[in-house]
């Protein structure tokens, strides 16, 4: 009975189990970003390179924090690509998510642990997968600019592709209410309103090849389709995925070392079904 009430009392920190697959993955996976359930329980793991067999345990995040006290694990349902056996979790930020001295921005960012500037998921076709979903209780404060997901140059000149919202800097026409998908040059591919109350499923196709992008969405647990591309840009400059919060300050053209942070953040972003696969003969799991 003890035991029983306690296992109820964790409810708040461990996923909801999912009795089977949403969807099969279709195509090889290149990296894998689905975490598995058990560690919920013990997200120390995330901490040392001995256990943590997903993501670099060492970057990108606060200089005196341990992603086990960055991640949460919220009560949420499965996303599209997770298993029973995958567990969604929630990428924080604070005041102390302050990376080396760039004290204007607050970001964590997790990486794939074997990606590198010129490892496999910088050449031939490839496809980003990710889901996100929003946590009422950490929402983001949309007067700043968010990039959520990013594909960062290897000499960390620019990205090659950036999944933002909130007010993006230098673009007034843009809906702070939306996710929006920008190239390199601040153009923009595509654009979605967020959704407050379910899963958001998207997938960015990157032909290295040809300097191509196609991106698929679908909502809740429908099957993505393709909504935009293959547009044309630069996916050059070899690079790393990121995946999280990367917080842009207010009132300042230095964004990386000044300008306005509030007190006493708590904002987080929810994922699910991350993981790149290889889109060799135009295959994408949808």
């Amino acid at each position: 009975m003890y035991a029983l009430i306690a296992l109820l009392g964790a409810s708040s920190v461990l996923a909801v189990p999912a009795p089977a697959k949403r969807a099969d993955i279709k195509c090889p996976i290149v990296f894998d970003g689905r975490v598995p359930t058990a560690w919920a329980a013990d997200p120390t793991q995330f901490d040392t390179y001995a256990t943590n067999t997903i993501f670099n345990p060492d970057y990108v995040k606060g200089n005196d924090l341990k992603w086990s006290g960055i991640l949460k694990f919220p009560n949420v349902t499965k996303s599209r690509f997770d298993t029973a056996e995958h567990t969604p979790l929630e990428v924080t930020i604070s005041d102390q998510s302050i990376f080396q001295q760039q004290k204007g921005f607050r970001r964590a960012g997790l990486q794939f642990l074997k990606d590198a500037a010129d490892g496999p998921g910088q050449t031939g076709v490839k496809t980003l997968h990710f889901s996100v979903k929003q946590d009422p209780s950490r929402p983001l404060n949309l007067t700043h600019e968010y990039l959520n997901v990013w594909h960062e140059k290897a000499d960390y000149s620019a990205d090659q592709i950036q999944f933002q919202t909130g007010t993006l800097i230098g673009k007034s026409g843009a809906d702070k209410n939306k996710f929006q998908i920008l190239d390199q040059n601040n153009k923009q591919l595509y654009s979605t309103a967020t959704d407050k109350s379910q899963w958001q499923n998207f997938a960015i196709k990157l032909d290295y090849t040809k300097n191509q992008v196609t991106i698929y969405y679908s909502a809740g647990d429908a099957a993505l389709k393709s909504v935009a591309g293959p547009t044309s840009a630069s996916l050059s400059g070899g690079g790393q995925f990121q995946i999280g919060i990367l917080k842009k300050p207010t009132g300042t053209s230095d964004v990386v070392n000044g300008g306005y942070q509030e007190s006493n953040l708590n904002e987080g972003q929810i994922y699910g079904g991350i993981f790149l696969e290889d889109s060799a003969n135009n295959c994408v799991s949808l």
